[in-house]
């Protein structure tokens, strides 16, 4: 498998566990479903408005905003359209949604965690002061109290995705100039660590507290302090 290959879709994610599969199929890598979520959202809503009966399974708030009849939501959670709040998921006080958000199932939004134009998988945690911008989080990820995506870089340039040491001939143009992270399935990020635009975290990887990440970390590693990556034993 090259270098560029472990970044696609197929490798980072098991698509059986979010309604976004149809979409992330559609792409050979995850952050170019960015653009298209909104109106993947809207779609989904659609349908889910067309085929609801007498006793629906999501109940419809505000304008494009469907929240599933057993999802938990604070009364004082803010929650913007399109948007889809899977089964079992709770959204805790003050969680500020912003739009463009598929939330999938048993998944935890937390107190003051902001999420804008981002596809979460089922069983993921953001669930303290955390910041999810224009990013996708694999099945059961889970980001670590005060840690966000940055999602436009300081100079205002377009992301290029690289990658580090053994994996320095990665350079990938996305033409986005809105790109958090792409989190593969059952990645850990550590409280307080900074995703830099243009992050991929593959599989089953860790990431130490305090880290600032950028670029391609591969799957089963271990992001040390000091950004010193090991492989996992």
């Amino acid at each position: 498998m090259s270098n560029n290959e472990k970044l696609m879709v197929l490798n980072m994610y098991d698509l059986s566990h979010t309604k976004a599969a149809e979409l992330l199929n559609s792409v050979t890598y995850p952050w170019e479903a960015l653009p298209l979520i909104k109106d993947y959202i809207l779609k989904l809503g659609a349908e889910i408005d067309a085929s609801e009966g007498d006793d629906p399974e999501y109940i419809k708030r505000g304008e494009d905003v469907w929240i599933h009849k057993t999802a938990k939501v604070f009364d004082s959670a803010y929650i913007a359209g399109p948007c889809i709040i899977g089964a079992n998921t709770e959204v805790r006080q003050c969680a500020f949604i912003r739009g463009s958000a598929l939330v999938g199932e048993n998944c935890v939004v937390g107190n003051s965690t902001e999420l804008k134009n981002v596809i979460i998988f089922d069983n993921v945690q953001v669930p303290h002061y955390n910041y999810v911008g224009d990013s996708i989080l694999g099945f059961k990820s889970h980001m670590g109290a005060g840690s966000i995506t940055s999602n436009v870089k300081s100079d205002k340039t377009l992301v290029v995705v690289k990658g580090h040491d053994e994996y320095s001939d990665i350079s990938i143009e996305t033409g986005l100039k809105k790109f958090g992270a792409m989190l593969g399935d059952y990645v850990e990020v550590g409280c307080n660590s900074v995703l830099n635009p243009g992050s991929v975290i593959g599989r089953n990887t860790n990431i130490y507290p305090l880290s600032p990440i950028r670029g391609f970390i591969p799957e089963n590693s271990i992001v040390k302090t000091g950004c010193v990556v090991v492989t996992k034993k």
